[in-house]
């Protein structure tokens, strides 16, 4: 919700439902970040995945990337004439992986939004309503970003600054290209790719883990008027890559993604296992939970199987989903 969005959330409190209507947009964009020119697989807007050349622009022993770089994005063309070292994230999963290929110090600010890593310089710029007058005045080379609106990126394009969209992720394949393709960006390919691998290793890890465990039911709650999600998107197919059963999925009528569930299906379903990705924004707790008319009859409630998430952690598509993806395993492995 870059929140699912993802998985950018863009809340900060209940007071605020417009922010949270534009992370569930923004979690339900599961269209194409981009393809490179010469690269490795794009997604199309369809969210099927194409395959194309795999030389990726990089010397290939040397994993150097060699400019200008030309990319094929799904708002057009862009070229990158040098490597980047005043980039403007709009995106906190965009950020963290900017951080975490190891091109934090090419990163001049972020979003209001973006704040993981704790050094990340955020600005007060909102990827959600960018001002464009905002954005010039920083005099970045580069804009990375889940979401811009037509004029804002024709403004850009206007003054020669090219604007990178990173769309919410459909799976983790996506996730682990986004990672690819920035690390290519910012010349840290060899980063990107150790990275890549390690998360890689990581999940096949914990789903291991979890294999030989009996099926669960689960709710996933994204706030306290009870928006979940289904298994269609991003944070859902975490949960099915670890074999649990999902109680939105028979509830999505309209097939958004993202249904709002009502009380009584809830309690009628009695999940195993409840997540709460409302710590933050919503001041959800396993006491506010507990206190809910009627929750206390839920095996989830009465087992004590009501997980705490953090917002953010939950909602975003980037390296920290093995984090997200850790936590469910180690509710599963409680439960008796």
């Amino acid at each position: 919700m870059d929140t699912q969005s993802t998985v950018t959330r863009g809340r900060e409190s209940m007071k605020n439902m417009k922010k949270f209507t534009m992370l569930i947009a923004t979690l339900a964009l599961a269209i194409p970040a981009f393809s490179c020119s010469n690269s490795t697989s794009g997604i199309q807007s369809s969210g099927e995945r194409s395959t194309v050349p795999t030389s990726m622009q990089a010397d290939s022993e040397a994993t150097q990337s060699i400019y200008p770089l030309v990319l094929e994005t799904v708002n057009g063309e862009i070229s990158i004439e040098e490597k980047p070292t005043k980039i403007l994230s709009l995106s906190p999963t965009a950020t963290e992986i900017l951080f975490v290929v190891g091109a934090g110090d090419q990163v001049l600010a972020v979003d209001d939004q973006s704040n993981y890593p704790p050094e990340a310089p955020t600005s007060g710029i909102s990827g959600y309503s960018p001002n464009l007058e905002a954005i010039l005045a920083l005099e970045p080379d580069l804009v990375v970003h889940s979401y811009l609106p037509e004029d804002i990126e024709q403004g850009l394009a206007n003054v020669g600054i090219p604007s990178l969209p990173q769309f919410a992720a459909a799976t983790l394949e996506d996730t682990y290209q986004q990672i690819e393709q920035l690390g290519l960006v910012t010349d840290n390919n060899e980063s990107a790719m150790r990275q890549v691998q390690s998360m890689r290793e990581e999940v096949d890890r914990l789903i291991a883990r979890v294999s030989s465990l009996e099926s669960l039911r689960f709710y996933h709650e994204l706030d306290q008027t009870y928006y979940s999600v289904t298994s269609g998107t991003f944070i859902g197919q975490v949960y099915d890559m670890l074999g649990l059963e999902n109680i939105a999925d028979a509830a999505d009528s309209a097939g958004s993604g993202y249904p709002q569930l009502s009380e009584e299906y809830i309690l009628s379903q009695d999940p195993d296992l409840i997540f709460l990705a409302d710590t933050k924004c919503c001041a959800q707790s396993i006491e506010t939970v507990s206190q809910r008319n009627g929750w206390g009859a839920l095996t989830a409630v009465q087992s004590q199987k009501i997980i705490e998430l953090d917002d953010d952690v939950a909602s975003r598509w980037g390296p920290r989903v093995v984090e997200f993806l850790e936590a469910i395993v180690i509710a599963m492995e409680q439960v008796d």
